[in-house]
């Protein structure tokens, strides 16, 4: 750096340029050249991690509006923590599902209860909204929990209307509170949040979060294996896979990879025996034995890959290099590339038809979607569909394909016989992920735009749920997948 400094001074001087504007261009240069990365939270280490969720209003809470300032965690000794708020305005709007208030990191400990400061209230009536008196200091919300170190714990709060009115013109709330139980194992689903190093669990039948897993850094991507009751998540801060017991919701190991392998998307064969992980920062996708937690091997791919796809055999990966503008096909028991398949610029990532002889694959780079028949391993067609396409997911029932464009907030719904979109379907912005509950018949649309995973039911085509997962929701994945 100092090198440039000393070959840039003299020319700008030469030039007649005055001092002051040669100090600045040299200002910003070494600004530019010291630039500091994006603010990355640290990994958990000391500490534990609270996260508190506001349930659902009653119907005569409705009425009510208040304003939250300041929330902290109470440690047995007396000692303070603030939490960050995630929601500061409450009314009927914001409060009738489950909200995440607040959340932050603590010292481990036990802990005696939360205490809230309210700014303000009101209450609407036949007459309309009124100012009612609230709380000239915090409320005190007594309820003991364990803070441990490296774990997250959930809190639930529950707003006690009847109490918290007094005399029909003062608020004073109060909230009883407690610690979710884990949902029944087959309505489990799971949410990463890499910028957290969390993943949300919640109960995929009614949306609401039952507890959050601490992680390693970045996690970005989940391959579930029910039958053995395993989750894998790719940590792509860490150059690992973590493995989750599904049952207790914990992590009990991990998968070590090369150091700078940046694991992003991963895929499990069908039997549970292998396991498919993209190193994007390496170039290669490693070829894994997750009951053995072993690394049989890897396999070079294209430049950009980003993501990857195991056939309905388990027999061969198909890895999507965005930059290099080329499919990898892997023969996955033989660990070899079968071929590498010229493409349209930028594909992204793919999704097999039903009976799995038609393989769709969206490009950034381009307005068409490519079909491509896995038997040839050569394209089969294109059909225009427009440029900005972000994601599909084939519903492997009836083989509808969805399709959504992150800067839109509806669903496409393609028909399969003429891949033209007969219906869209109500979204948020900014969908990054979707997958499809085969049980509950839902379609599941990932944000990190609005932090939220929202359900969507299939037969009636109206929203079901809405969650708040965390920061950065990412990817999400559930019992009963499909």
């Amino acid at each position: 750096m100092i090198r440039n400094r000393r070959l840039l001074r003299w020319p700008l001087l030469r030039a007649g340029l005055p001092m002051v504007l040669v100090m600045t261009a040299l200002s910003l240069l070494l600004s530019a050249c010291t630039a500091l990365p994006p603010m990355i939270k640290p990994v958990l280490e000391i500490e534990g991690e609270v996260f508190v969720y506001l349930q659902p209003f009653s119907r005569e809470a409705e009425r009510l509006r208040f304003t939250g300032d300041r929330l902290y965690a109470v440690r047995s000794d007396g000692a303070e923590f603030p939490l960050t708020l995630a929601l500061e305005e409450f009314n009927r709007d914001t409060a009738r599902r489950q909200r995440l208030l607040a959340s932050g990191r603590v010292p481990p400990g036990r802990y005696v209860g939360l205490s809230l400061t309210i700014k303000k209230a009101s209450l609407t009536g036949d007459q309309g909204e009124a100012v009612v008196l609230s709380p000239e200091g915090p409320v005190k919300t007594n309820f003991s929990f364990e803070v441990r170190q490296k774990e997250a714990v959930v809190l639930a709060l529950i707003l006690r209307y009847a109490e918290s009115i007094q005399s029909g013109f003062r608020f004073s709330p109060v909230f009883s509170a407690s610690v979710p139980s884990l949902p029944l194992s087959g309505l489990m689903g799971y949410v990463t949040n890499p910028n957290n190093d969390t993943i949300t669990v919640f109960d995929k039948k009614s949306g609401e979060v039952a507890t959050v897993i601490t992680t390693g850094r970045g996690p970005w991507a989940i391959a579930l294996d029910q039958k053995a009751g395993r989750a894998y998540v790719s940590l792509s801060g860490e150059d690992a896979v973590d493995v989750i017991d599904v049952t207790a919701g914990r992590i009990i190991n991990s998968i070590h990879l090369n150091t700078g392998d940046r694991p992003r998307e991963i895929s499990l064969t069908p039997d549970g025996k292998k396991l498919l992980v993209v190193n994007a920062s390496s170039r290669t996708v490693s070829i894994i034995d997750p009951r053995a937690l072993l690394e049989l091997g890897r396999i070079p791919v294209g430049e950009g890959a980003r993501s990857v796809l195991v056939d309905h055999d388990g027999k061969r990966g198909y890895v999507f290099n965005e930059l290099s503008n080329t499919i990898t096909v892997i023969d996955i028991a033989n660990r070899a590339t079968v071929v590498t398949l010229s493409t349209d610029p930028g594909p992204m990532m793919g999704q097999f038809n039903r009976k799995g002889d038609k393989l769709y694959v969206i490009l950034a780079r381009s307005p068409y979607l490519t079909i491509i028949n896995p038997f040839t391993v050569a394209i089969d067609r294109k059909v225009l569909v427009g440029p900005g396409l972000s994601f599909i997911k084939v519903d492997t029932m009836t083989d509808m394909l969805y399709a959504c464009r992150k800067q839109d907030a509806v669903v496409e719904v393609y028909d399969p016989f003429t891949l033209s979109p007969g219906a869209y379907l109500q979204a948020v912005s900014g969908v990054a992920y979707m997958t499809i509950d085969g049980e509950e018949n839902a379609l599941y649309l990932v944000s990190p735009e609005t932090r939220m995973i929202m359900t969507v039911n299939l037969i009636s085509k109206r929203i079901a749920t809405m969650t708040d997962a965390g920061e950065d929701p990412t990817w999400a994945t559930m019992m009963g997948e499909r």
